[in-house]
């Protein structure tokens, strides 16, 4: 999928707790000027929203495997977040990968977090955005797997490379993909009292 089409094992996930339970007194308060921070600069993303759908190809030891690859992508919680879901669809109509992820901003940092689930693992990773999309990298020790994608002409082109160093890039992934329309997923639905 897309942005998490391939993530391998031995990423970790950690969590914070407050001491006793409770919730420090300034998470319960929205800051205007942070919120307003997240939302211009999911900005840059924007591009990706509504519902995609095209050809993906995984080359495996076996061959290629091409599948449909579709992607609903929209704004959540004020336009702060981004939310994604991908799901490659066989041949014969049966989901043969599905993920979901998160984009998020982090203005302090001034960076781009991508927190996604995909496969039975889960991992954060930076995403950076680029003139004509962006790019996303899952570290694996020696090597790294990298994540390029770019909009042309209304063709959301992405591919994935195991990049080690000095050797060539392997490409293993590369989708292509035309947007459908608009989507009201995530935040149709939701309850309005």
């Amino acid at each position: 999928m897309s942005l998490f089409h391939t993530l391998l094992p031995a990423l970790m996930i950690g969590a914070m707790v407050a001491p006793g339970g409770a919730a420090p007194a300034a998470a319960q308060s929205a800051d205007p000027a942070l919120l307003q921070a997240e939302r211009e600069a999911m900005t840059n993303l924007a591009w990706m929203d509504g519902s995609w759908r095209g050809e993906a190809v995984t080359t495996a030891p076996d061959g290629p495997h091409r599948v449909t690859q579709t992607e609903r992508i929209g704004p959540l919680l004020g336009g702060t977040i981004k939310l994604i879901e991908g799901k490659a669809l066989r041949a014969d109509g049966s989901t043969g990968f599905n993920a979901f992820g998160v984009v998020s901003y982090d203005p302090a940092g001034k960076r781009y977090t991508l927190h996604s689930y995909a496969q039975g693992h889960a991992g954060d990773f930076v995403l950076t955005p680029t003139a004509t999309g962006y790019v996303w990298e899952i570290p694996l020790g020696a090597m790294t797997i990298r994540y390029t994608a770019t909009l042309t002409d209304g063709v959301w082109n992405e591919v994935g490379d195991r990049v080690t160093a000095n050797q060539p890039p392997q490409r293993f992934f590369e989708m292509n993909l035309k947007r459908l329309g608009d989507s009201a997923w995530p935040g149709e639905g939701a309850q309005a009292r």
